[in-house]
């Protein structure tokens, strides 16, 4: 059986605020720590029927990169959901609404370049 592992390293600023992320991972195809701007893991606990999550992000991450990062990983669950139980209108619906906030960012860009 094989076996990977991927690993998170913070480094956090006098506020214990994420100041560096970097990563890595056992199975990716260059090796040593790569830098991150954020990370947003989720993990199901199965005993409470819930889910545990981590978002952690660095000061110099702008708010256009934090969207598009939440628009990105909305439109990757999509895509699982349709991959793991084949239910075309939840994966849909997710697609439907990344085309909205898609549209949102989009615009919100626009008026703020006047």
């Amino acid at each position: 059986m094989k076996k990977s592992e991927i690993k998170f390293s913070v480094t956090l600023d006098e506020q214990n605020l994420p100041k560096s992320i970097e990563w890595d991972a056992s199975d990716k195809e260059t090796e040593g720590l790569e830098s991150t701007r954020s990370i947003s893991l989720n993990v199901w606990d199965n005993l409470n029927q819930s889910t545990l999550r981590i978002d952690l992000w660095t000061n110099d991450m702008s708010v256009a990169e934090m969207k598009r990062f939440y628009i990105d990983i909305l439109g990757g669950m999509g895509q699982t959901i349709l991959n793991s139980t084949g239910d075309e209108y939840y994966a849909e619906e997710i697609k439907s609404l990344c085309d909205r906030l898609v549209t949102h960012v989009n615009e919100e860009n626009k008026n703020q370049k006047k």
